[in-house]
């Protein structure tokens, strides 16, 4: 099947189950028997929530349905999967999961088998397929939820000892502060999930748990698309998975009240074949990824990008121009242990950091790096956009401030 072929199959499905898609082509006097995919509207966040989030409840049998909280509407969001599209997604976790496991590569010495996996992460549909995935890998395989106290999730790790751990970052982290030593628990491998993890922070967080950077498996997804990428060790760079076709759009293009972004940074927007649920064509993700590109991998082409910058929207205001992804790089430079909460409020930019590494020279330090090596952050100073930097170290059982799941993210 040609590209043009899949591409028009997937806009009649569209149409078929979502019928405001086919009006709106008709507004903008799109032919959907002859476009180009570039055409077609982008997906944004307000077409989404007149067309999609607002709507009355699908009845259909064997629906899934997440909901999620507010954007600035205040509209809880209801997204849907059928039950294709759970398996899509369930087939693209196991085959992406396989091929890690068994890639033996960059390894120098043969570790034993993964025979147990431990889900430990947020509500919402990674949590929820977690079990089944693992079953189909042929694992023992257990869950936790993330709202339980860490002495829970340290109790659980050290009876049931899985090789491989699957969680998020921000957990992670209260993991290994939490329990002081974490290489005892004797985790193999770690796959990540739902929050940015910056390549200092995993080589970091890979020592800690005395195992090798390319033994941590991150991968990007979002409840709307599912399966999106993976990150490659050999190669440097995120995957994409297949059925995903990626766009990296200026932000100005997106929205006219969007700024420009940095050279090599650009909006992420997506289609995917592998949804139809949801109006997944040209979904505008407002991810910031950086240096966007087609390469080959055995002869065939793949599309690829470093990494996710930022995040932005016309909620977030200032905190668009600020890479939480910088920040966290600089950070761990300098403190090898850091958890780290960023807080942005009246113009003031401060960065709240537990670690033992930490004394007050390096305080100074990480506010002279981030305000002289992150560009934005340096421009938005000098502009007055932002009255200052504040570099603070937590106390050592100072709990940390944390969002609903997420934690690694900019508080306003």
């Amino acid at each position: 099947m040609t590209a043009i072929t899949q591409l028009y199959q997937q806009i009649k499905r569209i149409g078929q189950l979502h019928p405001w898609y086919d009006t709106l082509l008709l507004q903008q006097g799109v032919n959907p028997h002859a476009c180009e995919l570039t055409e077609l509207p982008l997906m944004t966040s307000e077409l989404l929530e007149k067309h999609y989030y607002s709507k009355e409840t699908r009845s259909e049998q064997g629906l899934s349905v997440y909901k999620t909280s507010g954007t600035s509407s205040g509209i809880r969001k209801a997204i849907y999967y059928s039950e294709e599209d759970d398996e899509s997604y369930i087939a693209a976790k196991t085959a992406c999961f396989r091929d890690w496991l068994t890639d033996s590569s960059l390894s120098k010495q043969q570790l034993p088998p993964i025979r147990k996996a431990l889900a430990d992460m947020g509500t919402g549909h990674a949590a929820s397929t977690a079990m089944m995935i693992f079953e189909r890998l042929g694992l023992q395989a257990e869950s936790l939820s993330f709202a339980l106290p860490i002495e829970e999730h340290l109790s659980k790790l050290a009876s049931f000892q899985p090789e491989l751990l699957y969680t998020m970052p921000s957990i992670l982290d209260a993991i290994a502060s939490a329990s002081g030593d974490p290489k005892h628990f004797g985790i193999q491998k770690i796959i990540l999930v739902g929050e940015m993890a910056p390549l200092n922070w995993q080589a970091n967080i890979a020592k800690r748990f005395g195992i090798e950077p390319h033994h941590i498996l991150d991968t990007y997804g979002s409840i709307e698309i599912g399966a999106i990428a993976s990150y490659s060790h050999k190669l440097g760079r995120y995957i994409f998975a297949d059925g995903i076709i990626a766009e990296a759009l200026p932000a100005e293009q997106i929205d006219h009240q969007f700024e420009p972004l940095q050279e090599g940074e650009n909006v992420l927007v997506l289609t995917s074949y592998h949804r139809s649920m949801f109006p997944a064509i040209r979904y505008v993700t407002y991810d910031v990824v950086r240096d966007f590109q087609t390469i080959v991998i055995d002869g065939e082409e793949k599309q690829c990008f470093r990494c996710i910058a930022k995040r932005i929207g016309t909620d977030l205001k200032h905190g668009e121009k600020i890479s939480l992804y910088d920040i966290e790089s600089v950070v761990h430079q300098f403190a090898p242990d850091a958890e780290l909460r960023v807080r942005l409020r009246e113009n003031k930019l401060s960065i709240h950091i537990r670690s033992q590494a930490l004394d007050d020279e390096k305080l100074v330090h990480i506010q002279h790096a981030i305000e002289h090596t992150i560009v934005e952050i340096g421009q938005m100073i000098q502009n007055r956009m932002l009255d200052g930097i504040t570099v603070t170290r937590a106390a050592e059982n100072e709990q940390l401030e944390r969002g609903a799941v997420k934690s690694k993210k900019i508080y306003f």
